[in-house]
């Protein structure tokens, strides 16, 4: 290496030690306030904030952690409200209840017309198929079809709805009407989770309302349907019932029960406004509960140490 090569070299390397022992002197010289003042705003400021309950929109909600038969937040619970298509999970159990054959065809008829329905006047189809429908998509001709083919027909099938919800608690909850288009079906959210953890205990209402979409045939034509919910295309989510519904009076609603980090959670969000409130609600609850497991997990080991 030439003489100037080493006395670059040289110079370069005096000026880094002068840099670094003009840092270290600035550093030793300021105060030890400033020092933490540095700390607190590099790391403290940026660590995840606890709360003590999730920012919900909906007008009432429930959470329940039902592996520790725990309500983990509540919010107008007891409220009675209109439940818009969230009755057709009890028109599906009591249908479900009757044993009748999945695989015998009905004929959706004039008796079964409902408005907001795509399901064709005259079309054949299975109780399986008709149970797909109502609970995915929340086909309303699909339930009444359901219910008009009950033993003793609408109205026992809406006697046995009514009586069913008896059975299970729902002390606050009553039916007029199979599909939810009646603002006199109503509920609370306390007895909607109820109703999902006994939906949940039916494989029929678990395979349907958690399928990823449908497409019925008639003839030439095909009929593609879609879930009215799209948390179950999610993967990151482990669903195990759901059910939308929106009137007017009912506003947005969901339901449903789900797996978080290995806990049972049964969330109800009622009375909901805009398209994508009531889904929004969930994923802040579902963070929510991630953070707050996680929490605990770390306090538990904690204290084994």
């Amino acid at each position: 290496m030439s003489t100037r090569g080493s006395g670059l070299l040289a110079l370069i390397l005096i000026s880094f030690l002068v840099s670094g022992l003009g840092s270290s002197a600035v550093a030793a010289a300021a105060p030890r306030h400033a020092v933490r003042h540095f700390v607190r705003h590099r790391y403290v400021r940026h660590r995840p904030r606890r709360v003590s309950h999730p920012y919900v929109r909906s007008q009432e909600a429930l959470v329940y952690d039902a592996t520790q038969a725990r309500v983990l937040y509540a919010k107008r619970s007891t409220a009675v409200t209109p439940i818009a298509s969230i009755t057709k999970l009890m028109t599906t159990l009591v249908v479900a209840d009757a044993h009748q054959p999945l695989a015998q065809r009905l004929q959706v008829t004039g008796a079964d017309w409902t408005p907001y329905s795509h399901l064709p006047i005259g079309i054949w189809l299975t109780r399986a198929q008709l149970f797909h429908l109502a609970l995915m998509s929340s086909e309303n001709r699909a339930a009444r079809t359901l219910c008009n083919n009950y033993p003793g027909g609408l109205l026992a099938c809406v006697r046995a709805m009514n009586a069913k919800a008896h059975a299970l608690g729902m002390t606050h909850t009553h039916f007029v009407e199979p599909t939810g288009l009646s603002a006199q079906n109503v509920s609370t959210p306390g007895d909607l989770a109820k109703l999902v953890l006994a939906a949940a205990h039916n494989r029929v209402i678990r395979r349907y309302s958690t399928s990823p979409g449908y497409t019925i045939r008639d003839g030439r034509w095909r009929l593609p349907y879609y879930p009215t919910d799209p948390l179950v295309r999610d993967r990151w989510w482990h669903i195990v019932v759901q059910k939308t519904g929106f009137t007017d009076p009912a506003g947005q609603c969901l339901v449903l029960d789900t797996y978080i980090d290995h806990h049972d959670i049964v969330m109800v969000l009622m009375h909901s406004w805009g398209k994508y409130t009531r889904t929004a609600d969930a994923l802040r609850v579902k963070r929510w509960l991630q953070a707050r497991l996680l929490r605990h997990r770390w306090a538990t080991v904690a204290a084994r140490m």
